[in-house]
């Protein structure tokens, strides 16, 4: 269309209502209109009346509105507001939810891979204890799901639960054959271990890696849910009497006066959604903080704070825990035989356990080309949160944009009448800047405004104390910073314990509408098997399992990863 037809239908458009606001009111064009907001209704006017009743459209003239019709229109335009603010929140909303879902779901599967390597350890290195061990191993991640998701479970007490089970394992199985396995000496096994220290330093090291990366992810996850549940409450706030007045002006006051066709002025909305959404402003820069403190704990997890890292590197730590014990055996023997008592057919640990012990190096393999990492995934996420970084500062004007309003405030409504020009009396956001504004009037900030304002301040508290932890940890020892070290998402990370340190290439990977084998428990593990030599002749075994489908949220997630343990070189 051209320019000229453009500029002519919008001089018709403008002539059509000004003569109407001049021709003689006719109820019927309203009545028809009303019905379909209240269809059926019999008390709706068909012929202008004083309007002496009404108490929000007011005239000097005849209306075609009846005080019931006015009580209707206000509630039509309450329905109106809310769902406009829903429209205005939706994506947001959506991106959070999403999200949210996505991540718990790759935390979980981290979980799941995780108590698998530590299962395949124990069968390929420990295959004597490695029955007694999977009920040890499966309650561990249990816990460790559990607190991720929010439980109110202890960390310590979890390592230390899984510790205090394993070490009547492998001593009646390594250090002493012979031990009788009844429930007192069990019992004795299992308060003699901290006592003698028995995995030396490891399960303190567990319990410190496992504690911080649980906890950042946790808080992660937390942040998530309260934004989900911030937008939920600010999606059906309940506005008050005098935002209700404004609204039924702005919207249908019009439709009384005969003017169906009408718009509210663009500058006129904008005034009169900053009087309504006033104590909503008030949650834009705690809901700014928010975002920002998000951004600042995924930068940081990293090294320790990583639970991918940590808990894909677990079952290493848990093997070198029970190579500890066992290298340590014959001193450990003699001061848990003081403690628990001799056993009447104390064995020597046969040949067969020691080259279990120190079995040699396999390696799994799963292909997996182009696929998303659980990090870049993360910061794809940050750099669209950011965009609503001034969300409700902005709401206002992303209400206005959703409706229908003359956008160049001329030859539109402005809650009185028809104005060839709308002059603005510009009000900014916020409470205490809305005393001028006649449009709205808010007074004070709703309860339910603060109490989500109290909710974000304690979440920005929790985010930002996941920041000051990692800031403390910086300025350790060698061996600390080589354990919480950063490395960068993509590239190489290496855990410092010497020939049995994990090093992670590849991490946790999401492949939409795929199917992938998530659970090596849930194939048989005679998996196909092929014996080759490393460079130092040493027999090198690969294990490729079958496929075994699950269905995720919004994607299926693959942890392609290449890890070097004890004796094992993995790649998933």
């Amino acid at each position: 269309m051209a320019a000229w037809e453009v500029c002519g239908a919008v001089l018709m458009a403008w002539v059509a209502m000004v003569a109407s606001a001049k021709a003689p009111l006719n109820c019927k064009e309203v009545k028809a209109s009303f019905h379909t907001l209240q269809p059926g209704v019999r008390w709706v006017l068909e012929s202008p009346v004083s309007g002496s009743d009404l108490h929000v459209c007011v005239t000097k003239t005849s209306t075609c509105c009846s005080k019931k019709m006015e009580d209707r229109y206000q509630l039509a335009s309450r329905v109106n507001m809310e769902q406009l603010i829903q429209t205005a929140s939706a994506k947001l909303k959506f991106l959070i939810i999403q999200n949210a879902a996505i991540f718990q779901e790759a935390f979980e599967m981290v979980i799941r891979h995780a108590r698998n390597y530590t299962n395949t350890m124990f069968k390929m290195h420990y295959q004597n204890i490695s029955l007694k061990t999977f009920k040890l191993v499966g309650e561990l991640f249990t816990d460790i799901s559990l607190y991720v998701l929010g439980s109110d479970i202890n960390v310590n007490d979890m390592v230390n639960e899984f510790f205090d089970g394993l070490f009547p394992i492998v001593y009646s199985s390594y250090l002493n054959p012979g031990f009788k396995d009844s429930v007192e000496n069990v019992e004795c096994l299992r308060l003699a271990r901290r006592d003698v220290s028995a995995f030396g330093h490891y399960p303190k090291t567990i319990m410190t890696q496992v504690s911080k990366s649980l906890q950042a992810s946790r808080v992660f996850l937390q942040a998530l849910n309260l934004g989900i549940e911030v937008i939920n409450t600010t999606d059906y706030l309940k506005f008050n009497k005098d935002c209700g007045r404004s609204l039924l002006k702005m919207w249908y006051c019009s439709h009384c006066q005969g003017h169906l066709l009408a718009q509210p002025c663009a500058g006129y909305c904008g005034t009169v959604m900053r009087g309504c959404l006033a104590s909503v402003g008030e949650i834009d820069p705690y809901w700014n903080e928010y975002i920002s403190s998000i951004e600042r704990l995924t930068k940081e997890m990293h090294g320790i704070y990583d639970l991918e890292r940590v808990l894909l590197n677990l079952y290493s730590l848990i093997q070198e825990a029970v190579v500890h014990v066992v290298k340590n055996g014959g001193k450990l023997a003699t001061t848990v035989t003081k403690l628990c008592g001799a056993s009447k057919q104390r064995v020597t640990r046969s040949t067969r356990n020691r080259v279990e012990a120190y079995a040699a190096k396999k390696v799994f393999k799963a292909n997996v080309d182009n696929e998303e990492t659980l990090p870049g995934k993360r910061r794809e996420f940050i750099m669209k949160l950011k965009a609503y970084s001034h969300f409700y500062g902005s709401l206002p004007t992303l209400v206005c944009r959703h409706s229908t309003v003359a956008e160049n405030d001329t030859s539109c409504w402005n809650g009185q009448e028809i104005v060839e020009k709308f002059n603005p009396n510009t009000v900014k956001n916020g409470l205490k800047v809305q005393t001028s504004n006649q449009e709205g009037k808010a007074r004070s900030t709703e309860p339910v405004i603060n109490q989500i304002i109290d909710k974000l301040n304690h979440v920005n508290q929790l985010l930002k104390g996941m920041s000051t932890q990692r800031r403390k940890h910086i300025g350790r020892t060698a061996d600390e910073e080589e354990t919480s070290g950063d490395c960068d998402d993509e590239d190489e990370c290496e855990d410092g314990s010497g020939k049995s340190a994990l090093k992670i290439r590849n991490q946790l990977r999401l492949i939409p509408d795929s199917d992938y084998d998530l659970d090596m428990d849930d194939v048989p593990f005679n998996k196909q098997i092929r014996n080759q030599q490393d460079q130092h002749g040493r027999d090198i075994t690969h294990f490729q399992s079958g496929s075994h489908s699950i269905k995720t949220v919004s994607a299926t997630l693959l942890v392609p990863l290449t890890v070097t343990l004890f004796g094992l070189v993995s790649v998933i």
